[in-house]
Order: C-alpha cells, then sequence, then structure tokens
C-alpha cells in the first residue's frame, strides 16, 4: 500500500521542557487527559480507524483502569499525571495496530525507499512521489532533455504519483549519476521543479554562487558499489563518543573528504581510545555553515564531502578500528528552502495533504525553518524509512536526534524558563503526536538493530524520555547532559577561582534523573562557533598564541589553563553521566573559533579546518592536553567506571577546595584551589586495602610538575562501626591519607590480593605508563634547535593575534 489517508488528531496534554533533574521534583495534581473519540474513515470499503478531531463530539476522560504503566513505580510522583501517560501509551498503540494492519509491520512501512523514490524493478525504473496537491506530474532530467512531456506521471487516490521508465536497449534509461527532478503543477496552474523527496544524492555546481542543488539518480554498478567487509563492533558498556564534522575535520583550508576522514581522521580517534564516532552534516544541507542542521535532502548524504560509496567506507574503515558510528538525525524540522528542499512540496495546501503543519505551526520562528506534522501517515512512513535507510544502507550503529525540546512541546522550548516543576512537562502544551513519532522510531531501531543505542538532545529533562516505551516512556537510550557546559561557562567567565564551589559543582554534575542515563560533556560544538569560545580558550585566551612552547617556561595563564582544562574535562567524565562525548579538536585545546566561509571572511576556509599540526608538533603543549585525554579514556577502558552504577561523593571541601567521591571503585580527589597543596588529606573510600594512582593530572607526560609518584602504596584505615554510616569517616567505611597538589586530579584504584608486583602487566598497571610512555624522551629530550620566534610564526598559521577578543562580522 503506497499511500494511506492523513491520521491527524488534535493536540491533547503535554509537556514542557527542564533540565534533567536527580531529585524527583513535586507537584500537585494534573490535569485529566482528554482524548478525541475514534471515528472510521473509510478508504475503498475499508475503515482505518483515525483520531479526528470533531469538536461537537463529547471528550472522553480516560479512567482508572489504564493499564500498568512501569514508570509510575519508578518515579511515583509522575502518578497525579498517570493519565498523561496512559493516553499516550494508548495512542502510541493504536498508531503501531494502524500500521501493522495496512502496512504489514512497522519495520515493513520503514521500507518505504523500497517503493517511493528511484526504485528498479523488472524491465525499468519507477519513480513514485507522494504530492497530493498536486494537479499534474512529470519526471524531467538528463535522460529526456529536461522535457517531461513524454514522462507524465498517474495519480493514486492517496496522492502518490508514479512511473514506470521501461529499460532502453538493455540498459536503465536513467542513467546512474544523472541529473533528475520531479515536475508539477499546482492549484494555480504554475509549473514548478523539484529535488524528488526520496532522492538518495544530490550535487550542486561548485563553480556557480549560489546554483541551486539538483537530484541524482544514484545506481552504481555493482562493481562500483562499495561492500562492507568489517562487522560492526560489540556495543559498548558507555560510549566515549567523539563528535565529528568531516567536512571541516582536515588540516587544510576547505572541504575534507569522507576518505580522508576515514583514513587520517579515524586512526587519531582510535589512538586517542574512543570507541564511538559522532558524525554531524551528513544528510544534505545546502547551507554549509548551518552545521548541518537545516536538511534538505534527508535520504542523500552530504556530497560537499563524497558519494554514498564514500561514506560507507568511512563506516567499513570505524569498524574495522572497533569504533561504533553513530549519526545526527534531524526530524525536529526542516530548511524552509523550496528549490532544493523538502518545502519545496508545500504549495499551500492544507496540513493534512503536507509534509508540516500550516501556518505559526508550521513554521520554528528562531530556526528561520518548517515543523514536521508528525500526525500524518506519509509523514511517519517518510521519517521512519529515513532511520531505516542510514540503519541498513550504511550501516549505522547509532542515532544522535537533534533538537527533541522542539518536538516535545508546542511552544518548542522558545522562551521557556523549565524549574522542574512536572506540571510544565504535562499539559496542553505536549506534542503528543511527536512523543509518539518518537516512540515508534525508537521502537523500530530496536526492532531492526537492538545493539543501536540512540540519544536525544533535550535541554527540558522530561521525565521518562530515557525509559524504554513498554513502561510508558520515549524509549531513548541516553539522554545529552546540556546544563554541564553551561555551569562551566558561567565559572569560567563569571568566578574567579577561589569562588567555585565544589558543592555546586558536584551537584551540577550529578543533577540528573534516577535510571535514566546520560551523556556528560564539558564544552559544546556551539562554542566553538565563530563568536564564542572553548575552555581552552576562554581559559588561556590571546597567550595561546604565544605561549604554548615547551621551549620557554609557561605563563601563569598558560599553566592554569593546561592545568582547568585537564580538570574540568576529566570531571565532567567521571562524574556527568553514563557516557562521554568530545567535540572534535578540544581534546588538545584547539584554538580559535569555527568560521564557515561566509561574505563577512571573504568565503574563507582557513578557520574552518582542524589545525592537527599543532598537536603532533613535538614542543608545543597541546600534546599535553591531548595525551591527557587519551589516559582518560583509557583509564574508563580499563575500569569501567563510566557505566557503573556506584557514584559516591564523600567529600565537598569548600575552604581547601577539594571535591573526592567514588565512581565503580576508583576514587578520585580533585584539587581546585589555586595555590595550596596538601600532604596527608585524608579521603574516604567504600572498600579496604591498598590502593596505588592510577591517573594523575600532574604528571610530567601531561605537563604537571610530577609530583605524586605511581609506585607508592596507601593502605587504608577502618573509621568508625562498621554498618554506620554516621560514625564513619564522611560516611565511608575507610580512608587513606594522599598528598594533593594544587590545580591537579589523581585517581586511586584498589590493589588487588596477590598482585602486588609493580611492575605487573595486569589492569592494575599505571596508565602514565601504558598511555605515554612513548612520548617520554620527546618530553624530557626538548628540541633546542628550533628558535622561539620561529615557533611563534609556525604555532598559529594564519591567525592574528589582535582579533581573538571577539568577531565583529556577522555569522
Amino acid at each position: 500500500m503506497y499511500g494511506s489517508p492523513s491520521i491527524f488528531s488534535m493536540p491533547l496534554l503535554g509537556s514542557s521542557s527542564t533540565p534533567s533533574s536527580r531529585n524527583l521534583c513535586k507537584t500537585g495534581s494534573g490535569n485529566k487527559c482528554c482524548f478525541a473519540k475514534q471515528q472510521p474513515t473509510r478508504v475503498n470499503g475499508s475503515a482505518i480507524s483515525a483520531l479526528v478531531v470533531d469538536d461537537s463530539a463529547a471528550m472522553t476522560i480516560m479512567g482508572e483502569d489504564t493499564e500498568h504503566i512501569g514508570i509510575l513505580d519508578i518515579d511515583p510522583e509522575l502518578k497525579p499525571f498517570k493519565d498523561h501517560f496512559g493516553y499516550r501509551m494508548r495512542r502510541y498503540a493504536e498508531q503501531k495496530e494502524l500500521i501493522e494492519k495496512y502496512e504489514g509491520s512497522l519495520e515493513e512501512f520503514a521500507q518505504g525507499y523500497l517503493k517511493f523514490g528511484f526504485n528498479r524493478e523488472e524491465g525499468g525504473i519507477v519513480y513514485r512521489e507522494w504530492a497530493p496537491a498536486a494537479q499534474e506530474a512529470q519526471v524531467i532530467g538528463d535522460f529526456n532533455g529536461w522535457d517531461g512531456s513524454n514522462h507524465r506521471m498517474e495519480r493514486n487516490e492517496f496522492g502518490v504519483w508514479s512511473i514506470k521508465i521501461p529499460d532502453s536497449g538493455g540498459n536503465p534509461a536513467i542513467p546512474h549519476n544523472s541529473r533528475v527532478k520531479f515536475r508539477f503543477k499546482h492549484g494555480d496552474g504554475v509549473w514548478v521543479d523539484r529535488i524528488p523527496a526520496w532522492i538518495r544524492y544530490t550535487t550542486v555546481d561548485p563553480t556557480a554562487f549560489a546554483a541551486p542543488y539538483d537530484g541524482v539518480y544514484w545506481d552504481p554498478p555493482p562493481s562500483e558499489r562499495y561492500q562492507f567487509k568489517y562487522p560492526r563492533p560489540p556495543k559498548p558498556d558507555a560510549p566515549r563518543i567523539y563528535e565529528a564534522h568531516v567536512g571541516m575535520s582536515g588540516l587544510e583550508p576547505r572541504v575534507s573528504s569522507y576518505k580522508e576522514f576515514a583514513d587520517d581522521i579515524l586512526p587519531r580517534i582510535r589512538e586517542n581510545n574512543y570507541n564511538t564516532v559522532q558524525l554531524m552534516a551528513v544528510m544534505e544541507h545546502s547551507y554549509y555553515a548551518s552545521f548541518g542542521y537545516h536538511v534538505t535532502n534527508f535520504f542523500a548524504v552530504s556530497s560537499r564531502s563524497g558519494t554514498p560509496e564514500d561514506l560507507k567506507y568511512l563506516i567499513d574503515k570505524a569498524h574495522s578500528l572497533g569504533l561504533s558510528v553513530w549519526v545526527d538525525v534531524v526530524h525536529s524540522h526542516a530548511s524552509n528552502n523550496v528549490t532544493d528542499g523538502l518545502n519545496g512540496f508545500d504549495v499551500g495546501q492544507s496540513s493534512q495533504v503536507s509534509y508540516f503543519h500550516t501556518g505559526d505551526q508550521g513554521y520554528h520562528k528562531l530556526w528561520d525553518s518548517r515543523l514536521f506534522n508528525y500526525a500524518n501517515w506519509e509523514v511517519l512512513r517518510f521519517l521512519l524509512s529515513n532511520l531505516r535507510w542510514w540503519l541498513d544502507e550504511f550501516k549505522f550503529d547509532g542515532f544522535r536526534f537533534d533538537g527533541v525540546t522542539s518536538m516535545l512541546y508546542h511552544h518548542h522550548g522558545i522562551n521557556m524558563s523549565f524549574s522542574g516543576n512536572y506540571k510544565e512537562y504535562f499539559s496542553e502544551a505536549t506534542d503528543v503526536d511527536a512523543i509518539v513519532y518518537l516512540m515508534l522510531a525508537n521502537c523500530l531501531i530496536q526492532s531492526i538493530y537492538p545493539d543501536a543505542t540512540v540519544s536525544a538532545e533535550d535541554v527540558s529533562g522530561m521525565p521518562g524520555l530515557g525509559r524504554p516505551v513498554a513502561e510508558g516512556g520515549i524509549g531513548f537510550d541516553y539522554r545529552l547532559a546540556m546544563a554541564i557546559p553551561d555551569k562551566w561557562i558561567d565559572y569560567l567567565k563569571n568566578k574567579k577561582d577561589e569562588e567555585w564551589s565544589m558543592k555546586e559543582i558536584s551537584s551540577s554534575l550529578t543533577n540528573r534523573r534516577y535510571t535514566e542515563k546520560c551523556i556528560a560533556y564539558a564544552e559544546s560544538h556551539d562554542q566553538a562557533i565563530v563568536g564564542d569560545k572553548t575552555i581552552a580558550f576562554l581559559l588561556m585566551d590571546k597567550e595561546i598564541y604565544t605561549g604554548m612552547s615547551c621551549l620557554m617556561d609557561a605563563s601563569p595563564i598558560i599553566d592554569r589553563g593546561i592545568a582547568l582544562h585537564k580538570m574540568i574535562h576529566f570531571l565532567t567524565m567521571a562524574l556527568g553521566g553514563e557516557g562521554y562525548l568530545n567535540f572534535m579538536g578540544n581534546e588538545f585545546g584547539h584554538p580559535e573559533w569555527i568560521d564557515f566561509p561566509r561574505e563577512g571572511n571573504n568565503w574563507s576556509y582557513l578557520k574552518c579546518r582542524r589545525q592537527w599540526d599543532l598537536v603532533d608538533t613535538d614542543h608545543l603543549r597541546y600534546k599535553f592536553m591531548n595525551t591527557f585525554d587519551k589516559a582518560m579514556n583509557l583509564l574508563d577502558e580499563k575500569f569501567s567506571f563510566i557505566a557503573s552504577t556506584k557514584q559516591i561523593v564523600s567529600t565537598t571541601d569548600e575552604e581547601n577546595k577539594v571535591l573526592v567521591f567514588e565512581r565503580g571503585d576508583l576514587v578520585f580527589v580533585f584539587n581546585f584551589h589555586p595555590e595550596n597543596t596538601y600532604s596527608g588529606y585524608k579521603v574516604g573510600c567504600d572498600l579496604p586495602g591498598k590502593y596505588r594512582v592510577a591517573l594523575d593530572s600532574d604528571a610530567w607526560v601531561f605537563g604537571g610538575k610530577g609530583r605524586l609518584s605511581d609506585d607508592v602504596d596507601h593502605f587504608t584505615s577502618p573509621e568508625g562501626i562498621p554498618g554506620v554510616p554516621e560514625t564513619n569517616f564522611n560516611n565511608r567505611p575507610n580512608s587513606f591519607k594522599v598528598l594533593s597538589p594544587a590545580r591537579t586530579c589523581a585517581v586511586y584504584y584498589r590493589v588487588e590480593e596477590g598482585n602486588d608486583d609493580h611492575n605487573s602487566n595486569s589492569r592494575n598497571e599505571t596508565l602514565v605508563t601504558d598511555v605515554a610512555a612513548e612520548q617520554k624522551e620527546s618530553v624530557e629530550a626538548e628540541p633546542a634547535s628550533v628558535k622561539d620566534d620561529e615557533l611563534i610564526v609556525r604555532l598559529i598559521e594564519g591567525f592574528e593575534v589582535d582579533v581573538v577578543e571577539e568577531a565583529s562580522d556577522d555569522v
């Protein structure tokens, strides 16, 4: 069945969004949830149950006979909103049942790309397009000289236009890699040309300014089709994510390719011990500076960096290195481009026969983009098929859903200040249609590939976002801990070092909903955009241009900057969530901002790249931050602390600026004091025994002063009465004493009995030795032949110190 009547419903009970809260917020009783009466819609004699808006119909209140909702057991304070959860679960079940009844199954429904768009069928190519607003339609392209008079399409009762183009002389009538478009006439008699909605590749003339994109028929012969060689890697217990933008990943000031990223960048990511790559800007977007978030063609890979086969090569190469690959998926909105985007199919028709809502409901005023009608049958087919396309065709291992907050609420989070009150989540503001779509999407993904991982970018902290659909949740595996970068920005911009609060930092990092996993990150990719500053840039500012040489003594600003850069990122990883994310280049403190080519910078790519030569140059201090990043990831690879549910903060010492906590069986000690070093500082722990240093930010190899020794044994002492926490030291039954230098952090592991050999090759071997042995010689032997003045010129070639304060040009 290639088309079905649009299923639509009135906006009903909803919710708003607020930062994730570990302490479940108390609320009063919620409003009762209403739903419209069901009425049959007849199509060819078949009754399709649809939720139909009927102002005259009596609104029914869902009773107390709602089936058991598991999420209410996890968080009893959600019980006042039981009717809301019951309503949306019912809506989800009804929608899924309809799909199964009329499409066979959710999995079959999500294979729309096998019917829509261009597909080979016996003896020819069949092209189908859903365009209910069209009065006439043709397919045009290079193959017919852009004259569609001999290739007119036929319309069925669901608004689906189709044509079969027979092979010619045993060959496809439309050659592979040739341009095609959909031409149709709409209500006022005007003919327009559009890129097919389901197109799998698009290109643009790079020599013509502001040239429109063309759809491309992509069906390479078997000899040119990429064949995957490597299996998907096992799903990691905790994702350590390297977020990357392929186009700006190269050293040279130009757009880099998928193959270059695979060959040059993936080995770097693996060497730094990440286990997951998250790719931005893969779905085609005509505006490069949108960072890939204004998608024009949802089934097409961005042609700036190569072909679909090139992207497959990248993913296969990642799998060969043991790296999972996620893709940014943007189903929260679409580019408002008409000539080359999905918006071109909107010619003023009603939302029931359009991809988008009409009027203000269909337009995001801050993003200047179009908003989907998630209640529409064909929109569901399009978006769900899009997910399956990336999983099946390209072997991606997971998704990061962008802009989820905008989907969850009719107000899209605009001008909202979320307090955490549950009434903000469950009110008339909730977009239940969008929630049902997300529930279907997560159900589909897990059905197709059970080891897939799906994360949500949601600033609101919607309860249940990260719980299974079967419990009444929305089904995501992780949510992004978006409040953490904001906290670090606030501290770095507005607080002196002595004003930093250990309790507030600890609270911000642990403030997440119980049983809903988070991905922590210290800084977002948005901070790297022109006009903002990364953590390294906030810490070191203009001295990052002249003070990074190991051939000269580090200034106090550089010393502080490198020390806090290491501590902030590591603390975020260790305490902030059940996964960790780093944006490309931030691991070594990449200087400057990202500035995409634009009129204001004379269309330059100079600042739209990554300067890997900085971290590769041995006499520059960037290597210290990079090596520590490598050690952080290796620590988790060895001890799996990020995935551990054991997380106990025992000390938030405001006077001495010390933070102590346990994650798994590791003990973490962070000393944020700018001057004070503490000898014999007592730290609490759970297990008795002997502890040694596993990782130390003050090690020489990380640019520190080498004040700790990794072969010193720290023996515990019992504290208080066993089993009586109030008699213990900071509620911990054991303790040991450590040396804690100013602005450093150290991790201690418990030496297993019978494994006292300091030269052991077991997992207890220290990370300093594991990660950086090959770099010790270069640290000790400085290349004195390089002159300081030559170094400064080489340091950041092409960047001007006098513009570091702010960018004055408009983005």
